[in-house]
């Protein structure tokens, strides 16, 4: 059964927790920021194929992450907005430094 977060703040340490292994926070990085990069050639370009590419690589490498190196299920499965939300959430955090790369 999947445990119950009231709020993101909650759900956090738990996200955090599901990511131990560096290279599935790497894999999780290159898949969020090559996304973003996806979503933006999507708004430049005007091409929504773009769209659903992005979110499909983004998936494809956080989810390679978890079922080679980290060995657990990704929280997408049971919370799918809060875990998209720790995707960025955790990008931003490797960004600033406050968790190591």
């Amino acid at each position: 059964m999947a445990a119950r977060f009231g709020s993101f703040r909650e759900f956090y340490p738990y996200y955090l927790g599901e990511h131990s292994d560096a290279t599935c926070r790497r894999l999780h990085f290159a898949g969020t920021s090559l996304a973003v990069l996806q979503w933006l050639a999507a708004a430049v370009a005007g091409e929504p194929w773009l769209l659903l590419s992005g979110l499909v690589t983004g998936y494809a490498f956080a989810w390679s992450g978890h079922f080679f190196f980290e060995k657990n299920r990704p929280a997408t499965f049971t919370h799918p907005v809060y875990s998209l939300v720790g995707d960025f959430a955790m990008a931003r955090d490797i960004l600033a430094g406050r968790i190591r790369w």
